[in-house]
């Protein structure tokens, strides 16, 4: 997998421009979501590198990264008149960015593309490390393929464009990059404001999670070993998150990765002797910023069904990413159904579930 450059912009124009010059193409496409249309498609459609450029518009939200939207691209890309040698931008969160990237990467078996995120959840984890797909199934990023963008343009005036949730969405997995990197940086995420946020201070933050990220996926772009520490939480969380869009009360990526963090930090505290301290501020920052997912123990079996079709898990064992510590990462650790209903149980019991 190709090497990506990551900008963090301070002039998006300029950034924009010296990327989209690195990528010659015949022609120039721009795919953004409804929300993105109106909120940020403004700030930058006046740019003199974008002159010329066909408009692709998608429905927002997690709910249209389905096989429908990825053929309304491509569609829109045929119809466009794109061949092997067109440039496609992707300007807009986790969604836009994951179907876009997967999108371009298919077409016509592959053209290149450049990632301009505009959540913070996509800054720090969507539109870095060349993950691509959709969602299929009923389950989670099913269907995909590993493909680096050309460029990622990083401009966090854009995060002043969201609302409370979707800064804390975002800020889950910066959060789980604290947890996985040292005990300076995991402080520093729970100590900083979310209802007060000092945009100057976040900015440099983002740039330290997005550092994490970068480094490890470095070292491991196709997932075979260390890249597996970025799924702390996420074992759970895609399962809540499944669970949550099949009964049409659908979560926000990042909350349903902290809920899914409290769920195997106590698998960790439990296995790995994770600190009891750690866990518990973990725990009460997470309650007190992401609020609850209500659900009873008749649905563990289903939860347990959806953690069955996890990407991590070999040969039908369910895995898990653990932690001995701030930054003592264990991958491949594997957890039965009752070790599940256990962690599940003191979910339930930690945050009033």
């Amino acid at each position: 997998m190709t090497q990506q450059e990551v900008i963090i912009s301070k002039n998006l124009e300029q950034s924009l421009t010296a990327a989209i010059g690195k990528c010659p193409h015949d022609r120039l496409f721009v795919l953004t979501d409804t929300t993105t249309l109106e909120l940020c498609w403004p700030k930058v459609h006046q740019f003199e590198c974008l002159k010329g450029s066909t408009m692709i518009t998608i429905g927002a939200t997690d709910e249209h990264k389905t096989l429908d939207t990825l053929a309304t691209v491509w569609t829109a890309l045929q119809k466009g008149g794109a061949t092997r040698h067109s440039l496609m931008v992707n300007l807009g969160g986790g969604m836009v960015t994951d179907l876009g990237g997967f999108a371009a990467s298919t077409f016509k078996r592959g053209i290149r593309y450049i990632n301009i995120p505009t959540t913070l959840l996509s800054m720090v984890d969507a539109s870095v490390g060349g993950k691509t797909g959709i969602n299929f199934g009923g389950l989670k990023n099913e269907i995909g393929v590993f493909n680096c963008a050309s460029s990622v343009i990083l401009d966090t005036e854009f995060l002043r464009t969201l609302d409370h949730q979707n800064i804390c969405s975002g800020y889950a997995e910066m959060l789980k990059h604290g947890l996985i990197s040292n005990i300076q940086n995991w402080a520093e995420l729970i100590n900083f404001d979310l209802d007060h946020i000092d945009y100057t201070h976040l900015q440099d933050m983002v740039a330290k999670s997005v550092a994490i990220k970068e480094e490890i996926v470095e070292k491991d772009p196709t997932e075979k070993g260390i890249r597996k520490a970025l799924n702390l939480g996420h074992t759970v969380g895609h399962a809540l998150e499944s669970l949550a869009l099949e009964e049409n009360r659908t979560v926000l990526h990042g909350y349903a990765v902290a809920w899914g963090l409290v769920s195997e930090l106590y698998l960790s505290a439990k296995r790995m002797n994770f600190p009891k301290d750690k866990l518990q501020q973990t725990i009460q920052f997470i309650r007190e910023n992401y609020g609850t997912f209500v659900f009873d123990c008749k649905e563990y079996d289903r939860l347990f069904d959806f953690m069955t079709h996890d990407k991590k898990n070999e040969a039908g064992i369910i895995n898990f990413t653990l932690l001995g510590d701030i930054g003592d990462i264990r991958i491949n650790q594997s957890a039965n159904k009752e070790e599940i209903a256990d962690m599940l149980d003191f979910y339930r019991e930690s945050m009033g579930s």
